[in-house]
């Protein structure tokens, strides 16, 4: 990566609402300390840039405060990972011009898919749940849960933790994406819920994205807060636009296609659009264990992350415009 040095085309002394703020949540298991995760988050995300618009991308490795990570996970589980473990998965990635032909064989082989059909049965009926071999499944079902659960008011800690940092980006008049990749999404949609709802909280983020999301799951939408409400109730208001992505062979992202899962939004006016890239969408992150299509540093990598989130950032600092200009898939 290329040494910190100043944007040319970059005013420092320029008002504050032109300092955007990338926010990524991540999702469930322990992650490595705050500082060294966001490093590698933050690598990966100005590579998958890169890789669609080289010149957004340099705009962001030139102004590295504008990446912020909002490290939930050690207040939830306690203990931590070390990012040694990580980082030399994350160089091979980074090495990588695209999913390899095993990527793709292996995102599309048969027990991806039988094992889709059993987490489908279980989110239908929750009381296989315990029936389910798959541990990384039954994992992401039994935290999310734990989550719902909120016991020792834990989920609600987390959530004030978000809150707060967006209050503080609202009262600088900060323009903010927000990432939520897996449990990292839900977390985002009860925070937004509340501050619609609770708070009444004029803060209004400018667009979330979210990543290997289980948002379209039936087991996670029956216990969304504001799940037991009606019409604009149901939902945060406080979304400007919504952009999904799920990689091919997605289990946590059960239901890839938010637009329809969340329409009634659109219909009540409370965002202006909800727009899902799945579609020879691949995730080809690997480590010791071998291809994981969910990992985060997959996701930002991927060059279709890097055009959602190159064309918010183009247009922020242009003041106007579109969100999306173009299909993050070409």
């Amino acid at each position: 990566m290329r040494a910190h040095r100043p944007d040319p085309a970059y005013n420092p002394a320029m008002p504050e609402f032109a300092k955007p703020l990338i926010l990524f949540i991540p999702g469930k298991n322990p992650k490595p300390a705050a500082d060294p995760h966001r490093a590698q988050l933050y690598r990966c995300l100005v590579d998958g840039m890169r890789r669609s618009d080289s010149d957004c991308a340099a705009r962001l490795q030139a102004h590295p405060e504008w990446f912020e990570l909002l490290a939930w996970n050690e207040l939830f589980y306690g203990t931590s990972r070390k990012i040694d473990d990580e980082i030399p998965w994350v160089d091979q990635l980074l090495k990588k011009a695209g999913p390899t032909g095993q990527d793709i064989r292996e995102a599309r082989a048969w027990k991806t898919r039988f094992a889709w059909i059993l987490y489908n049965l279980a989110d239908r009926m929750p009381l296989l749940i315990p029936l389910i071999a798959n541990p990384a499944i039954k994992s992401t079902i039994l935290e999310i849960r734990r989550y719902f659960q909120n016991e020792n008011g834990i989920g609600r800690r987390i959530r004030q933790l978000l809150q707060d940092r967006l209050l503080t980006a609202y009262a600088s008049n900060r323009p903010v994406l927000l990432i939520g990749h897996s449990m990292g999404s839900v977390i985002a949609f009860d925070a937004l819920w509340e501050l619609t709802h609770e708070q009444t909280s004029p803060v209004k983020i400018d667009m979330l994205l979210t990543m290997g999301s289980p948002l379209g799951l039936s087991f996670v939408q029956n216990r969304l807060l504001g799940s037991d409400g009606s019409g604009p109730e149901r939902y945060p208001a406080n979304i400007r636009r919504w952009c999904n992505i799920s990689a091919l062979g997605e289990l946590t992202a059960l239901d890839r296609e938010f637009a329809d899962d969340f329409k009634k939004m659109v219909s009540l006016g409370l965002v202006e659009e909800i727009k899902d890239y799945y579609k020879g969408v691949y995730n080809y992150f690997r480590d010791e264990q071998g291809l994981n299509v969910h990992r985060s540093y997959g996701y930002l990598v991927n060059p279709v992350a890097g055009r959602v989130v190159a064309d918010w950032l183009r247009r922020v600092l242009a003041g106007s415009g579109p969100v999306l200009t173009s299909d993050p898939r070409n």
